[in-house]
């Protein structure tokens, strides 16, 4: 089974996206008003995928003193100083394409631990962004 076929079941979905230049403010409301999901996806002036922004990267920024055991003193200030979406970004997230086979595609989210991932077309722009469980409900034999 083909990605795109998962994605016509989907597609109705609205994806949390933000543009690189977007407050953290606007970031956590953004992903906020997207229950589904626990990642916005950061986009460029031409609306192509440029990084990610996961719910603990986003409270890691918001609330550095909460993990100072896990956080080194020297990523702190910068931290601290990071005000836009391009500040904080995962900047090569994993993604794929509708015309990839789920299988290939489950194991590389299982690969690089990741539960959500984008679906991008040809020119790098998000069309929609599938879960784990949108993907394992796809499989005959579960």
């Amino acid at each position: 089974m083909e990605i795109g076929e998962i994605v016509e079941l989907v597609m109705e979905r609205e994806v949390p996206t933000v543009s690189e230049a977007c407050s953290l403010e606007a970031v956590m409301n953004t992903m906020h008003s997207f229950q589904h999901s626990r990642l916005v996806y950061v986009v460029n002036e031409k609306k192509e995928l440029t990084g990610t922004i996961s719910l603990d990267m986003l409270v890691r920024h918001i609330l550095p003193h909460k993990f100072e055991p896990r956080i080194h003193p020297r990523r702190l200030l910068g931290m601290v100083t990071h005000e836009t979406a391009r500040d904080i970004m995962l900047k090569k997230p994993v993604t794929a394409t509708e015309d990839e086979d789920v299988e290939l595609v489950l194991k590389r989210m299982i690969d690089a631990n990741v539960k959500e991932i984008a679906i991008l077309n040809s020119k790098r722009k998000v069309i929609t962004d599938l879960t784990m469980l949108d993907l394992l409900k796809s499989l005959p034999d579960l």
